[in-house]
């Protein structure tokens, strides 16, 4: 009998994320956010251009023509990140992220960890670490665990 791997909850979710971040119009980096509760998740967001509007993969990217190092000048690039998204959708929905972890495939920059601390989420879960580590200490003043863990296998198991 073929022998499958079940996956442990956080490597679950993160595997999620990935999915989701499949989604992305950015073309520098394609990030996922999947935010969960009790086993269940509440909301998903990937970073791309606001909704209805053309996108970088249609336009080209601001930020790649202005030679702008990743995890600066944030301001000029016309898509939103996938934790703030993860926070819209959750918002348009009526539905409180206080208290739920967020399963992202990247760390948070400094302004998405403002949000989510606002949010009042309980914990981050990641494998990937964006370039700007400056919410490590907003986090810890704010109580906000952080987990981060081994990329998940990117291989989906099943039984026929």
């Amino acid at each position: 009998m073929k022998q499958v791997t079940r996956p442990d909850t956080d490597e679950y979710f993160l595997k999620i994320a990935l999915v989701v971040a499949e989604r992305s119009t950015c073309r520098r980096h394609h990030v996922g956010a999947v935010a969960v509760k009790n086993k269940h998740i509440l909301a998903t967001g990937y970073n791309g251009a606001p909704a209805g509007l053309k996108d970088c993969l249609e336009l080209g990217c601001l930020r790649n023509e202005m030679n702008i190092p990743s995890g600066t000048r944030h301001e000029i690039c016309r898509g939103i990140h996938a934790e703030q998204n993860v926070i819209i959708q959750a918002s348009l929905h009526g539905v409180s992220l206080e208290g739920s972890t967020i399963y992202c495939t990247h760390t948070p920059c400094n302004l998405c960890a403002k949000m989510l601390v606002n949010a009042k989420i309980g914990r981050l879960v990641s494998f990937g670490e964006y370039d700007d580590s400056a919410f490590i200490d907003l986090f810890q003043q704010a109580d906000i665990k952080v987990d981060i863990k081994k990329r998940p296998r990117l291989q989906i198991s099943y039984l026929d």
